[in-house]
């Protein structure tokens, strides 16, 4: 029996190669990004960038599936969270022929105020058995959100996959307060995405160490490598 870790040693250098390849991962040490923050950092990750390869599409459905099937996890219903982890869902449940929801941000502001659309008429999962998809795992707010609002309209979550995630210890420490629990599994992390960079050629040691430093301490890297916070 496969275990998590021999999913992601299996699929993680593939999907990051794609990730580099397509712009879904970029690596700036010398000129980082600017992130909505102010803070400068030295990756952006756009994971919709894999929306335009099938092969890329195909790659994250075959994953996730491995991974529920690793798990021994049957779930009832697929949730996307609004808007990047909808398309993957989709293309998962459809693999499972599962039902599939999507979970927004918020309630809306107008008609029945719903948070999670694909429900049936009660507006609820009524205990079924649901698996979240997210796109991105940074602090884990938004998916822990997520996963609060599936719970809320009645849906048993255990498990929340998604494709990438910076290894923060603030993700971690958000699952781990879930009450009931919910453990989160991605395809890719970050020790696994720089040394795929760094056998590829696409960074150098020196970047690789500076990147290893930036996850360490991603809100004091900018300023200790010269790059401060853009006040806005």
């Amino acid at each position: 029996m496969k275990k998590i870790e021999d999913i992601t040693n299996e699929y993680g250098p593939k999907l990051a190669k794609i990730a580099l390849d397509l712009g879904a991962i970029r690596l700036q040490v010398q000129d980082p990004f600017t992130w909505a923050s102010g803070y400068r950092m030295p990756i952006y990750n756009d994971n919709r960038r894999l929306l335009a390869e099938s092969s890329a599409r195909k790659l994250v459905s075959e994953a996730f599936a491995a991974m529920v099937e690793t798990l021994g996890f049957d779930p009832d219903n697929i949730a996307g969270t609004a808007t990047a982890g909808i398309p993957h869902a989709t293309t998962l449940a459809d693999k499972l022929a599962k039902p599939m929801s999507y979970v927004r941000s918020s309630g809306k502001d107008h008609g029945l105020g719903q948070q999670i659309e694909g429900l049936g008429a009660s507006g609820s999962y009524e205990g079924a058995k649901v698996l979240l998809i997210e796109d991105l795992i940074s602090t884990g707010g938004s998916s822990i959100k997520a996963v609060q609002a599936i719970v809320n309209a009645k849906g048993l979550c255990p498990y929340t996959l998604a494709i990438f995630t910076y290894g923060f210890q603030a993700a971690k420490d958000a699952f781990t307060s879930l009450e009931p629990a919910c453990t989160f599994h991605t395809i890719l992390d970050y020790d696994v995405m720089v040394d795929s960079a760094k056998k590829t050629g696409y960074i150098d040691d020196e970047e690789a160490r500076l990147l290893t430093l930036w996850r360490e301490d991603p809100f004091g890297w900018g300023a200790k490598q010269g790059f401060p916070k853009v006040e806005r």
